[in-house]
């Protein structure tokens, strides 16, 4: 037996017989396995729920009797955004963005019904998940086991006892470390167990092998700064102290700070401001319901001259049609401009956030685990985007069919009595035109890339501290 293994086993047996060590990993452990339960069960039930929803909404569309096609632009449609099968370890942002999206024309909703939004300036603390309490309170744990594993021996004289039998500094410390991540990898199982069951769920093998080993590198990185403040402090009360320190300033102030200066470095318009600015810029697309507003003289003009008549009633075509599929395209634009200048703040922002990975392990793994998951800001985004493409195809798909399948005549007369309004109408067939929608992660290539630089964080924190603790073993005196 190599005499790391065994002062690592002498570690184990200490850990066996401390009632606070058994007491403290009792209540991780209860924790850790409830929260993993609940969030576990409850993604489940989400992501059966708004699949259901999902097929509901598009018969229910699907199903609407003849009408006038307008009255379906404003009818509308639902599209619900499914909980990718690693939410149940990490439902990262996904609680606070919001879960389904009405859409119609003229308009892009935000997205609706968000599990937690009201708590989102809490930081994100108003759901405890599994992801949560490995990435906050597992590192307690270790401070609190491990702090003095090496004190320990100082203070029981055994360490100059072991150095003098020829045992040296970094076996020792070998051992000390074998024994801690030993210790941290039999609270990692629940992490798997969750990991096997999104991939069971789903999930690519790849990206599950990939979060859980990202949690044991995140780990390795609090066991590295444990082993350095044991090998440079030598009294139990200062090195808890420090460790301390170091966890609040690394998973409490340093992100509460990025955060607050991310938004004043990178300032982005209220929702106020932006709806008082894309107001005025849609008046001067004019008014889609309106064919003789102004907007639209040129249009009438040229349609005129393209079918060489003299009046729209003349026209092959439902000149108000005309008038409302040209409107959608032109506001569309619009609106996806504003959209997208939204997104790219937002995306600016988390970048700029990302970078104190470098800076706080907290940081990292937790970008790297929402990317992973698939429940990070790009993928909300792609959801707007890819909800945003169904509004405007259905809402395109009923504009032509207003423009060539209802004459002009009957549509401006629908409202005269009864039987025009009844005579204003198209075959529900033209309902088709709306997609089914099934939102699904990006690929694993994709998220592996994002998580790559956060990752590439914690291991150049691992490779550091490791360097500093073992250079500091060959030194190791009692």
């Amino acid at each position: 037996m190599s005499v790391t293994y065994q002062i690592a086993k002498e570690e184990w047996r200490h850990w066996r017989r401390s009632r606070l060590v058994l007491i403290a990993t009792l209540i991780f452990t209860l924790l850790i396995i409830s929260t993993a339960f609940l969030t576990a069960s409850n993604i489940s039930d989400v992501r059966h729920e708004r699949e259901h929803q999902q097929i509901q909404a598009e018969e229910t569309f699907k199903s609407q009797p003849d009408r006038h096609p307008h009255r379906m632009v404003h009818y509308g449609h639902y599209v619900f955004r499914t909980p990718s099968p690693l939410a149940v370890f990490d439902p990262g942002i996904d609680a606070v963005t919001g879960q389904s999206i009405f859409l119609e024309g003229h308009h892009q909703n935000t997205a609706m019904f968000a599990d937690n939004r009201s708590k989102a300036r809490a930081g994100g603390f108003g759901t405890l998940s599994a992801a949560k309490v490995y990435q906050l309170f597992l590192p307690l744990l270790l401070i609190a086991i491990g702090h003095a594993v090496l004190i320990r021996e100082r203070e029981n004289r055994t360490l100059g006892s072991l150095l003098a039998q020829g045992v040296t500094g970094t076996q020792i410390l070998g051992g000390k470390a074998l024994a801690l991540f030993g210790f941290s990898l039999f609270l990692t199982l629940p992490a798997l167990g969750l990991t096997i069951l999104a991939i069971a769920m789903g999930e690519s093998l790849a990206i599950g092998v990939s979060i859980y080993l990202g949690y044991v590198l995140f780990l390795s990185v609090w066991l590295g700064l444990i082993l350095c403040v044991s090998v440079y402090i030598k009294t139990r009360g200062l090195a808890l102290g420090c460790l301390l320190i170091v966890w609040c300033a690394a998973s409490l102030i340093v992100p509460r700070l990025g955060v607050a200066t991310t938004s004043a470095l990178l300032p982005m318009d209220g929702k106020f401001q932006t709806d008082m600015k894309m107001a005025r810029d849609i008046r001067a697309l004019g008014d889609g319901h309106n064919t003789s507003d102004p907007a639209f003289a040129r249009l009438k003009a040229n349609i005129l001259e393209q079918y060489d008549v003299e009046t729209i009633e003349e026209l092959p075509l439902n000149y108000r049609g005309l008038v409302a599929e040209v409107n959608e395209v032109e506001l569309t634009n619009l609106m996806n401009q504003y959209a997208e200048r939204r997104m790219g703040n937002e995306m600016d922002q988390s970048q700029v956030l990302r970078q104190l990975s470098f800076i706080s392990p907290f940081i990292a793994i937790d970008y790297s685990s929402r990317h992973l998951a698939g429940t990070d800001l790009s993928t909300h985004h792609r959801f707007l985007r890819e909800a945003e493409a169904v509004r405007f195809d259905f809402v395109s798909g009923l504009n032509a069919a207003h423009k060539n399948q209802l004459s002009y005549e009957k549509d401006i007369d629908r409202n005269k009595n009864e039987d025009a309004f009844w005579d204003a109408r198209i075959s529900s067939d033209n309902w088709r035109v709306l997609d089914d929608f099934r939102f699904e992660p990006d690929p694993a290539k994709i998220r592996l890339s994002r998580a790559g630089l956060p990752l590439g964080a914690l291991v150049i924190w691992l490779v550091l501290l490791l360097s500093i603790v073992f250079s500091r073993a060959r030194k190791l005196a009692p």
